[in-house]
Order: structure tokens, then C-alpha cells, then sequence
């Protein structure tokens, strides 16, 4: 890799130049090399954490959605007024996220811009690539008194502001970080907090994300407010673009679809978060033959894990619910959804690959002219060994064996643009 952490090239045993390449790394003083049982893979890229829900991570989650919102995450979201609070609560999260392999990460911060940008501000600090976004929730009927932007002209004014202080920030951070345009959700919006937020997209050209056609309700609502689909009214106001990624999507049609692909929009799909939340099983793999970007999210703290390895295996789980379908009292040819079960290894392409598609950053890959985004991952860990038992040694079953059963013990080392930012002793 070069002085900036790009990957320069990469040569495998067969490759001619490999032992001349070989010994002049040995010869360098930057020369890493792993132990029998260790293997590099990308780092993961989560597309969609709410930052300021860690502290409920695992509360509340056999609640309906409403009263998991109205009791316990607006007020808490609250709290982060006082930016010390933040401090404490973002460098915790931002810490335990790359211990887990964790290089990349799509934040919802809050409606409170100094603590957002303090969010940005750790991100940057501890190493990782952050992508974070101030909320806004200007809608004063559909928002709480105690927890909303104070205007929409505000809402615009604080998100330009933000956008503005990420950018000049992210001059200086080796790894990227970037501002981005975030509506927490149609509902929680004015129509002219959402027109405006559109054209703030375009004239800085940066990220946005919002959620989209989560849950029955919010599909419903905004189908009765604008006679049209989430993603039909996002689209209109200017919020779908090749930089845009929407939560969950758990009900959008291939009309949807369609404009996913046109407008370059990618999926977060949160496999863990909408067991609890989503009133259905996103159907991931006819999104995909469709031609949509989809990657990997926890959905902290919808999601109770912080942890894409749990998602991964989620997302199969998922999968293969709907394919089988849930409900033993329908016979068994209609009760599911055919084709529609992914594997391991698909669902870990979500978490890398996929991830990095969906952001349009180089990265979630181990090749040349990738960022090198790197976990180490020791199947000889101390009290967390992955033997095969010299049955299943090929390296498609290996990989399968790590994604199942990996536990951040058996993550020795991360590396976010070719530095170490986390190391396990």
C-alpha cells in the first residue's frame, strides 16, 4: 500500500513476482506478518447506526414501536444537548464498533449540532471512517415538544452549518469522514424541511439517509399523507441519489425497485432490527437480481447487537423464514416466498462489498486501489479456537466457520487505511 493506506497491489503465491515481492517486505521495516490459523478479511461496513442509542442497546425491544419510542429512545436522544454526555457516549460506541471489526460506519447522530459534530470529531480521533448526519425533525405535530428542531428553518440552517464544519474536518482525516443530509423519516418532516434538505443534496453533493417504508406504519402514513410510496415522495423531494442510503425498505415493491437502480440508491438492510421492528422479512435477494446496491446494518439500538458478525448470520436466518414461510397453519407451498434464501457468504459480501458500493467509497474490498480496511482474525485465539478438526479445511469452509462462530476474541488486530486502530492483547 502506498503513504496513504491504499492498496497498491496484491500478489498470491502463484503470481510470478511473489517471492522478489515477499523479500523485499520481509527487508521492510512495515513488514506484518500473520500466524498459521490468521487471515485478513475486509473490514466490515455498517450502513446504519443510531449513535445516540447505544446506551439502550437490548432495553425495551419486546415493546411495540411506539412506546420503544416515546418512552425510551426521544428521551434519551434528548440528552445529547449536553455535549459532554455525547463525548462519553460516542467514544465508548465508536471504541467497541472497531474492536468488532467495524472500519466504516453510516451514523444517525441527533437534532443537536455541536454534539454531532462531536461525533464526527471521535470518528476522526479514534481512526475510523465516519459518515454521520445531524437529524432533522422539524414536523412539530409529529415529534415530541422536548425533542425536535426548535424551526425548519433551523433544521436547514444547523444541517448546512454541519456539512459545512464535516467537510473541512474530513481535510485533514486520512481515513474520510463525511456529513450527511439526514431526515430521520418522512413523518418526522415538514414538506418544506424535506424540499429543503433536497436541495442542500444537490448543492453539496453529499450523503443522505433516511429510513424508508420500515414498518406498516410508516408505510402507511406516508401513502395516506402524499397518495404515493416512501420511496416515490423521497425521490420527488430530491433525496434519492447514488449517494443516498435508506433503512430497512422492508416494503418497497419492484416499483420501488426501480427507481432504487435509476437513481443509484442504495438498501441498509437490518436483519437483526426488523425481527423486532419491521413487520415483515425484506425480500433481499429479488432486490439484488433487481439490480439494487444493498449492505449490512445493525440498526443500533432497534438492533441489540453492535455487531455485523450477528447480522450476517441474521440475514441468512431471515432469508430462509421467508423462503420456507413462518405460519404452520398455511400449507406448505404457500406459506413462503421461493428463492429467497441467501448464504453466509453472500450475506458477508453484504457486510463488505456491498457496503462500500452503497457509500460509492473504495473500500469493503482487498484489492488495488481499495482503501486497506483490514480485521485479522486469529482461528487460534485463546479460548476461542475455530479448529476443523482436519475435516473442513478448504478455505470456503474456513470462511464459513469464522462467520458463524467468530467472537471479537478471535478479532486480533483492525487496520482502517493501512493503521492500526484497534489491537487485541
Amino acid at each position: 500500500m502506498d503513504e496513504q493506506g491504499i492498496i497498491q497491489n496484491v500478489f498470491q503465491t502463484k503470481d510470478t513476482l511473489y517471492q522478489t515481492k515477499l523479500k523485499e517486505a520481509q527487508a521492510s521495516d512495515k513488514f506484518v506478518e500473520l500466524e498459521d490459523g490468521q487471515y485478513f478479511l475486509p473490514g466490515f461496513i455498517d450502513l446504519h447506526v443510531h449513535a445516540p442509542q447505544w446506551p439502550q442497546a437490548g432495553i425495551a425491544l419486546d415493546e411495540p414501536l411506539n412506546k420503544w419510542l416515546d418512552e425510551c429512545t426521544f428521551p434519551l436522544e434528548a440528552k445529547y444537548q449536553d455535549s459532554t454526555f455525547a463525548q462519553t457516549v460516542y467514544q465508548d460506541l465508536v471504541k467497541n464498533l472497531l474492536a468488532r471489526g467495524t472500519i466504516t460506519v453510516l451514523y444517525f447522530a441527533t437534532v443537536h449540532l455541536e454534539a454531532s459534530l462531536a461525533l464526527a470529531e471521535i470518528c476522526a480521533k479514534q481512526g475510523q471512517r465516519g459518515l454521520v448526519g445531524k437529524v432533522v425533525m422539524d414536523h412539530p405535530d409529529m415529534n415530541p415538544d422536548f425533542y425536535r428542531d426548535a424551526s425548519t428553518q433551523q433544521a436547514l440552517t444547523d444541517t448546512e452549518e454541519f456539512i459545512v464544519a464535516v467537510k473541512e474536518l474530513g481535510k485533514n482525516v486520512s481515513q474520510g469522514v463525511y456529513p450527511v443530509i439526514t431526515p430521520r423519516f418522512v413523518p418526522s418532516c415538514t414538506d418544506e424541511g424535506l424540499a429543503g434538505l433536497g436541495q442542500l443534496a444537490e448543492k453539496y453533493h453529499v450523503h443522505v439517509q433516511s429510513h424508508c417504508s420500515e414498518g406498516q406504519w410508516e408505510h402507511d402514513h406516508v401513502k395516506e399523507r402524499f397518495g404515493k410510496s416512501d420511496t416515490e415522495v423521497l425521490r420527488d423531494f430530491g433525496l434519492l441519489t447514488e449517494k443516498s442510503v435508506m433503512a430497512h425498505c422492508n416494503f418497497i415493491n419492484e416499483k420501488d425497485g426501480e427507481i432504487f437502480v435509476e437513481t443509484g440508491t442504495a438498501v441498509a438492510h437490518c436483519p437483526i432490527s426488523n425481527a423486532y421492528f419491521a413487520n415483515g422479512v425484506i425480500p433481499i435477494k429479488r432486490l439484488k437480481e433487481q439490480g439494487v446496491e444493498i449492505g449490512l446494518g445493525t440498526d443500533i439500538s432497534g438492533g441489540f447487537s453492535p455487531s455485523l458478525w450477528d447480522n450476517i448470520k441474521q440475514a441468512v436466518m431471515s432469508s430462509r423464514m421467508l423462503e420456507d414461510g413462518v405460519d404452520v397453519t398455511c400449507a406448505q407451498e404457500t406459506r413462503g416466498v421461493p428463492d429467497s434464501r441467501i448464504s453466509v457468504i453472500e450475506a458477508f459480501s453484504l457486510a463488505t462489498q456491498g457496503g462500500g458500493e452503497a457509500l460509492s467509497l473504495p473500500i469493503g474490498v482487498i484489492a488495488k486501489g481499495y482503501a486497506c480496511d483490514v480485521q485479522v482474525i486469529d482461528m487460534n485465539a485463546t479460548g476461542a479456537s475455530l479448529s476443523g478438526f482436519g475435516v473442513f479445511n478448504e478455505p470456503a469452509e474456513q470462511l464459513q466457520k469464522l462467520l458463524y462462530l467468530a467472537t471479537p476474541a478471535n478479532i486480533k488486530q483492525v487496520w482502517v487505511q493501512g493503521k492500526l486502530v484497534h489491537e487485541k492483547y
